[in-house]
């Protein structure tokens, strides 16, 4: 299953936030899951010198991965397929 990133805001200040919205990108992963759409929530990396912070999504299509992100408040501005080398190890 492809990979997405979704880019959002995360301030300088607020790098512990980001693990409320891991819990929150989990939990929307997990619904989407449950009504027949396979989402999985994998990790996020903040970088906070940017303000910038990625939260990675297993899902069937950026839809899917942005409406994840989407019911779990992220406010997702960016959608983008990534391929990992862990996964072309596979």
């Amino acid at each position: 299953m492809p990979s997405y990133l979704i880019e959002t805001y995360l301030a300088r200040g607020q790098a512990g936030e980001r693990s409320v919205r891991e819990r929150r990108a989990r939990s929307a992963a997990e619904e989407l899951t449950q009504e027949r759409t396979r989402v999985s929530f994998g990790h996020s990396i903040h970088i906070p010198e940017d303000e910038i912070c990625f939260f990675v999504f297993d899902a069937p299509s950026g839809r899917d991965a942005a409406l994840a992100a989407q019911r779990a408040g992220l406010d997702p501005f960016r959608v983008v397929e990534a391929v990992s080398s862990q996964k072309e190890e596979r």
